[in-house]
């Protein structure tokens, strides 16, 4: 028995419809793609799950106005750190910092997952082996 033979004869055995794609998809009783569906509406049209009540839509005027507001917020927010003794410049230079640590420290962990898989071990065993605490 050939296996050209076997999948036929597994084929009709099991009584399975067969579909194969005619190019113009107006056969009668063709399958369809998720036939035996539990689902009421399978083929109906996509529905974001985002979906904008009615009562969500603000009117422009409002949201100016509310613009408004979170701008004098932010604005005595910035008054205040200042009175405080904070410059704008301090935490810039204070943000780049923070944002190069994080690149090097993220460099720092790529070498050691690297290290970790050519030493066959994790990288849990290589912070005890270097010394260095699971925090860092």
């Amino acid at each position: 028995m050939n296996t050209e033979q076997s999948i036929e004869d597994d084929v009709s055995t099991k009584k399975c419809p067969v579909s194969t794609p005619d190019g113009n998809g107006s056969k009668k009783g063709a399958l369809k793609r998720t036939p035996f569906s539990k689902l009421k509406k399978v083929h109906s049209n996509f529905r974001s799950p985002l979906q904008v009540m009615e009562s969500a839509k603000v009117r422009p005027e409002e949201e100016v106005v509310e613009l408004e507001k979170r701008l004098e917020q932010l604005d005595s927010e910035i008054a205040q750190l200042e009175a405080e003794g904070y410059r704008v410049e301090e935490l810039e230079h204070h943000i780049d910092m923070l944002h190069e640590y994080n690149d090097i420290k993220d460099i720092g962990q790529s070498l050691l997952g690297r290290l970790a898989a050519l030493r066959g071990t994790t990288t849990r065993d290589l912070y005890s082996n270097f010394g260095l605490e699971l925090d860092d």
